[in-house]
């Protein structure tokens, strides 16, 4: 009697949540958390560095940005990597790097080179953790929440390390100084053995390898009322993977989403770099505290989480994600604008929210709106070239926004700045669509997978 015949991509959307997707999400969540961690506390060092390192306002923006420029390397270089020899090392690679020279950060700097130079070469890991999280968790997340169980397992995370940075900030550097911020950042350490122990393969990637028994042993964790019949099955072949997955995300079928997807990531990223590295010190120039100025930072990456759960939530359940995309950076544009004729604490406390609510959270959105967008076999690719091209965005709004207050001798220029980013971003997204016949789609997912409104909008 010949075997049944499984589609993998389709076990794998049917799926309940179960506790092997808590489990991941968790995981995810923890990478993630140390990404978002380690990428904003460099604009909590500005304020303890600036003075006695002799710091110009342009100088003290690549505080933050230096760690960007690594970060765009590895976003651009990992997805390569990742395609080829598989998300669970690829990650762990990710950790240690970012761990081992968040150590060192806190042993060695001592100067504005040198540290310059080590958040380089640590955002060469961060650079990994956060676009292949988004690639793994949407490999595994169920169709009809995919957006939402993204946003759990990576986008919380996330968030949570970004507002964690806020707090770190606020209540240790008074007592250890500033590397006290990478002393605890360093504790990523304690999640290398886990990663070790408990995250397997993504069972996609997996399946492109032709490691069927890997599969099944991954699907009967995740979805074990099937276990005995996956035992028993067979598992339709994944089809041939691109020989240049880059060139495959500027062919034809894919060469308008992209560049509006990387348009859109780089306008983005300007806004929530440019805002989040400066944030502390915008504040304290409107008149707030020393604490509550750097508490305007975990304001924003706390209120990140909820928009993008909301957005998440809407896409999942009414589509079209780059019409709500759309409206979410444009209400992030008028947040950011209103500062400019708004001076008062509670304006600054609801436009900040409403800024991390509305850009950030929307950013996202989009890192799994990209995901979705692609075939397997490019997937991680994608998505590393979706945060490294957004990644010079990211680099520039720090460096600029210094740059600006400088010659212009104030902050509104840089508000008006973002708020002009971020209705370009409002924009640009609505182009993001692929031809109307895409063979990598056709080749790689079901056909009622590649028409949902996640992928298509």
């Amino acid at each position: 009697m010949q075997a049944d015949v499984i589609n993998v991509h389709e076990e794998l959307a049917e799926a309940r949540v179960g506790k092997m997707h808590a489990r991941l999400g968790v995981i995810l969540a923890l990478l993630t958390l140390f990404d978002g961690y380690d990428t904003f506390n460099p604009a909590y060092v500005i304020h303890y560095v600036r003075g006695p390192w002799a710091l110009t306002l342009q100088q003290a923006g690549m505080l933050v940005s230096s760690g960007l420029i690594g970060f765009l390397f590895g976003a651009a270089f990992h997805g390569v990597v990742a395609d080829r020899f598989g998300r669970r090392v690829t990650l762990i690679a990710g950790l240690w790097i970012t761990t081992v020279f968040s150590i060192l950060t806190a042993v060695l700097a001592d100067s504005f080179a040198s540290f310059c130079v080590l958040r380089i070469l640590t955002g060469l890991g961060l650079g990994v953790l956060l676009p292949l999280s988004t690639t793994y968790i949407n490999e595994l997340a169920p169709r009809r929440v995919a957006n939402t169980f993204s946003l759990w397992g990576v986008a919380l995370g996330w968030a949570m390390g970004g507002a964690i940075a806020g707090l770190v900030g606020v209540f240790l550097t008074p007592l250890t100084g500033w590397r006290g911020l990478y002393w605890v950042g360093s504790s990523s350490v304690l999640l290398i053995p886990l990663l070790y122990l408990y995250l397997p393969e993504s069972p996609k990637f997996a399946l492109l390898r032709g490691r069927k028994a890997e599969v099944k042993a991954i699907l009967m964790k995740l979805r074990p009322e099937r276990a005995d019949f996956y035992e028993r099955c067979d598992i339709a072949p994944a089809p041939a993977m691109p020989k240049a997955p880059v060139l495959a995300l500027l062919s034809k079928e894919y060469r308008r989403l992209t560049i509006a997807i990387w348009l859109t990531s780089f306008l983005s990223l300007f806004c929530i770099f440019g805002l989040s590295g400066w944030i502390p010190t915008l504040m304290q120039t409107r008149g707030e505290s020393f604490s509550a100025s750097f508490g305007f930072g975990a304001l924003m990456q706390m209120m990140s989480f909820a928009g993008g759960l909301v957005c998440g939530c809407v896409v999942d359940r009414r589509g079209s994600p780059r019409v709500w995309l759309c409206a979410w950076w444009a209400g992030g544009a008028v947040s950011v604008l209103a500062l400019i004729f708004l001076h008062n604490h509670l304006a600054n406390m609801i436009c900040a929210a409403a800024a991390g609510f509305c850009i950030i959270g929307a950013q996202f959105v989009l890192n799994n709106f990209t995901a979705a967008s692609y075939a397997t076999s490019i997937r991680a690719t994608a998505v590393g070239m979706e945060l490294g091209v957004g990644r010079l965005g990211a680099i520039l709004g720090p460096f600029i926004g210094g740059a600006i207050q400088q010659f212009f001798g104030g902050t509104n220029t840089l508000l008006l700045a973002i708020g002009i980013a971020s209705s370009g971003a409002a924009l640009s997204v609505l182009f993001a669509r692929k031809t109307a016949v895409c063979r990598f789609e056709r080749l790689d997912l079901p056909e009622s997978e590649s028409a949902t409104g996640t992928a298509h909008g």
